[in-house]
């Protein structure tokens, strides 16, 4: 089993979503997260003064899928979260070492 995480633009989440369903994404989980990489913030005018916005609003997508499904959703992630411009996000691939569905008592990929 592998979670994967994507940082993508928050516009993109819907789009994302769909893609993901369609593909069997049974599981997601979404958090609103803040950050900076290469892109490492912007500059925005309110009221007439600029300020410099050092943390740039993201999504945050987790999922635990299982290992023959990484590479389809990875496609999906990448076709439908690519604007072509900077900030596009990252996608991150771990190991999972255990699941288990707390209400059935199934362990490993059923549990999924």
């Amino acid at each position: 089993m592998k979670l994967i995480i994507a940082v993508i633009k928050p516009f993109k989440l819907e789009e994302v979503r769909e893609a993901l369903t369609e593909i069997g994404v049974q599981g997601l989980m979404v958090s609103e997260v803040k950050g900076y990489g290469r892109q490492s913030g912007h500059t925005e005018v309110y009221r007439g003064a600029e300020y410099v916005v050092n943390f740039v609003p993201k999504i945050k997508l987790e999922m635990v899928v299982a290992d023959s499904d990484v590479a389809k959703i990875t496609e999906a992630l990448m076709g439908t979260a690519k604007t072509g411009k900077i900030g596009d996000g990252k996608i991150f691939v771990l190991d999972v070492e255990q699941a288990t569905r707390i209400r059935t008592g199934e362990t490993g990929e059923e549990a999924l």
